[in-house]
């Protein structure tokens, strides 16, 4: 078993080995940078996506890269930009910098960076906000999903601000309060010492005191993951059962694409969590780089089967009313549809009085939401 000073000296190789991929001359070429968000606690960056002709009351899916990577680097990989373009949603990409973490992860195992009303999570929540104002966003249909250290961040947001989601999706990540610290990150990472499902759910439960229903949630780990151990997939589905009131033996099990799926719904028939093992999968996202959308890379494992594509179903994303090709057309890589989020007017005019800049309109939004003083 690694010791924590070796995990950690693994940890700094490998951002030394990416540092010169993640600043690459066409890094950033399909995402825009979101200038604007709120008081920004978190010091974080964020980064959008905005198909061309985005229908008005469109969905918006926030997606956070893993350790070591870029919010560029992660949809180059996971293919999220391009998958927009398909299915018709705006993308907002988080991100972390090294003055928070000197390995670009998000600080899902901080207090002050995973409760309602501080530090990142309120950074993202200020974003998701800003960008929801400013382009008429549906509420009803906004959506988060991660890789690792973004996969736990991702379940602090469900946890934290659950009223704000339809659904999230975690990908080799773990359960919302199992560490409360770097020592106990680590050992949450190796598998060990996790707290009851119990426990789990009464930690989500008293993140935000939310009485109303649940957000839906998709799980995917590799069974060959020796970084974040797939324990962590089992804690975080106990977790959510036991938020939906359901046990594990309710659940059916299905082969999808050669791929064991567990899948639990709810008195609506109505799938509600599903679980996906990939067998003999190390420490990443598994993409389809035969689908036009995704590419293999660091991270990025080439498994034949698209998570992006399939949490975007099992999102009810293929409905979105995109006038792009239709789910099953296949997409060039080349593709781009870009246009930033936030554009260069307000999104209305106001009936008198001077013209207000976008950044006023935003700041005021964040105000009469309570996530801006």
């Amino acid at each position: 078993m690694r010791s924590l000073a070796d995990t950690i000296a693994r940890l700094a190789a490998r951002r030394k080995q990416m540092d010169g991929v993640l600043n690459g001359p066409d890094e950033n070429e399909r995402i825009s940078e979101l200038q604007v968000f709120g008081s920004n606690p978190g010091k974080l960056r964020a980064w959008t996506y905005r198909p061309k002709d985005l229908a008005a009351k469109a969905p918006l899916v926030i997606v956070l890269h893993g350790c070591t990577q870029s919010a560029a680097s992660y949809d180059r990989g996971a293919g999220w930009s391009r998958t927009a373009d398909r299915m018709g949603f705006a993308v907002l990409f988080p991100e972390q910098q090294r003055s928070n973490n000197a390995n670009l992860c998000f600080n899902w195992f901080v207090p002050a960076d995973t409760r309602r009303g501080s530090g990142e999570a309120l950074s993202i929540r200020q974003m998701i906000e800003a960008v929801v104002t400013a382009h008429d966003i549906d509420r009803t249909r906004i959506f988060i999903t991660g890789l690792s250290a973004g996969g736990a961040m991702a379940a602090a947001m469900l946890a934290t601000y659950p009223e704000v989601f339809a659904a999230g999706a975690i990908v080799a990540g773990l359960p919302y309060g199992s560490a409360n610290n770097l020592a106990e990150a680590f050992d949450r990472m190796r598998g060990q010492g996790a707290p009851t499902a119990r426990r789990l759910a009464t930690t989500v439960q008293q993140a935000s005191g939310h009485c109303g229903p649940w957000p839906k949630l998709s799980v995917w780990h590799g069974s060959a993951d020796t970084t974040v151990s797939p324990i962590n997939s089992d804690q975080l589905v106990g977790q959510w059962l036991t938020l939906f009131g359901q046990s594990r033996g309710q659940c059916e099990t299905q082969v999808h694409q050669g791929y064991r799926r567990d899948v639990w719904k709810n008195a609506a028939n109505e799938e509600v969590i599903e679980s996906y093992l990939i067998s003999g999968m190390a420490h990443g996202t598994p993409v389809d780089s035969a689908d036009g959308l995704s590419q293999a890379g660091s991270f990025m494992i080439d498994t034949g089967i698209s998570s992006t594509s399939l949490i975007s179903r099992f999102w009810g994303l293929e409905d979105a009313g995109s006038a792009g090709p239709s789910p099953d057309a296949r997409l060039p890589a080349t593709s781009v549809g870009h246009s930033p989020l936030v554009v260069a007017h307000a999104p209305f005019e106001p009936r008198s009085g001077p013209t207000a800049l976008p950044g006023q309109h935003i700041e005021s939004a964040l105000r009469a939401a309570g996530l801006m003083k």
